[in-house]
């Protein structure tokens, strides 16, 4: 049996760790948790998620000590496996720290603000147009902020890290959002990039659907 059971959805945070399983080449079995049917309420899964929120794992074979380890939040379970198998992280402490700091950078505000402006202009009932244009304004400030430290550096924390894995699946929503990533080269450029890794490609469809990797609009 895989060492990992992950429980997830077809959600930006919860690509967050397929993809980086995949990058990491780990073995896993998927649970899917329909959260459009409340299959993230249900007791089972409350028991390893206690907030009821994908994603979460189950390490039944962790680093350190012998009992199973259950992780939820999605950030935490980034760090975790890159401390787990000490790859996607930098080794330096300014690296590291770099990484850590984008990281929190998605958690607190690339994925609760962008997650806003999703539920105000594809899920609220009626219109809200204050609310559209409040997360509407607040999401360009965003890509504004990570398109300037793109044109700085390759990656958030310079190489691949955790940070670009857990930023990417939001951003892999501009669509959703009426975002042009023409307006923002160094944010395509990286965008693309991640978009042809192979373990992104694999990690996006768990579990199976229909949805395609979005693509930037062609410039005429």
């Amino acid at each position: 049996m895989p060492a990992i059971d992950l429980y997830t959805w077809k959600t930006p945070n919860g690509r967050k760790v397929s993809i980086m399983l995949e990058e990491l080449g780990l073995e896993y079995r998927v649970h899917p948790i329909d959260i459009s049917a409340g299959d993230q309420f249900k007791p089972a899964f409350l028991a390893i998620s206690p907030n009821n929120k994908i994603p979460a794992i189950v390490d039944h074979a962790p680093a350190e000590g012998s009992a199973p380890r259950t992780m939820m939040e999605s950030g935490a379970i980034l760090l975790y496996l890159a401390r787990k198998t000490g790859r996607l992280i930098p080794k330096d402490p300014e690296g590291y720290w770099r990484a850590v700091e984008w990281l929190m950078m998605q958690m607190g505000g690339v994925g609760p603000m962008l997650g806003q402006l999703h539920h105000f202009r594809r899920a609220a009932p009626g219109r809200a147009p204050y609310a559209e244009e409040r997360y509407a304004k607040e999401t360009r400030r965003i890509y504004g902020v990570l398109d300037r430290r793109l044109a700085e550096a390759p990656c958030l924390a310079g190489p691949y890290s955790i940070a670009d894995i857990a930023t990417w699946p939001w951003i892999a929503r501009h669509d959703w959002q009426g975002v042009d990533l023409n307006d923002y080269p160094n944010l395509k450029r990286w965008y693309l990039a991640i978009c042809a890794r192979p373990a992104v490609q694999r990690g996006w469809n768990v579990p199976p659907s229909d949805q395609v990797i979005p693509m930037p609009r062609e410039v005429e």
